[in-house]
């Protein structure tokens, strides 16, 4: 009796394991709703690839985050970098530029200042340099 008990047991055992085993896989086969519902044109949006700035408009950023109210860019008329006498003609002929950034390989400056140079010695200094005006831009 007890050796037919056993395969009793062991039968129910065995069904329950089957049972269980089925239900497992139904339910793994069975897909979630996060999962198979693709995202809608709505809920994604392409966020626009910003290009690296060059030297040149890197070093323009730097400036104007300085917050000036104008922005000056200058250069020999030669296109030949500047040299620190020219470095010097612009720091004693725009004293009121406050950041100076030399940038393209040294043939450009930035002047970052809140006065306006016109009313100063900007006629001098386009005798000597190609001045342009940055601000606003």
């Amino acid at each position: 009796m007890v050796i037919a008990m056993t395969g009793k047991i062991e039968k129910s055992i065995f069904i329950a394991l089957v049972l269980l085993s089925c239900g497992l896989m139904f339910t793994a086969c069975i897909k979630s709703e996060t999962n198979s519902t693709p995202p809608s044109s709505e809920q994604v949006k392409a966020s626009p690839q910003v290009s690296p700035l060059t030297g040149f408009e890197k070093d323009l950023q730097y400036v104007r985050n300085g917050q000036y109210t104008y922005v000056w860019v200058f250069s020999r008329k030669d296109g030949k970098p500047l040299d620190k006498d020219d470095a010097a003609y612009l720091r004693k002929n725009a004293p009121q530029v406050v950041d100076w950034v030399t940038t393209d390989e040294k043939k450009k400056v930035i002047g970052g200042t809140n006065f306006n140079l016109e009313e100063g010695n900007l006629n001098l200094l386009r005798k000597r340099f190609v001045a342009e005006d940055y601000s606003g831009k």
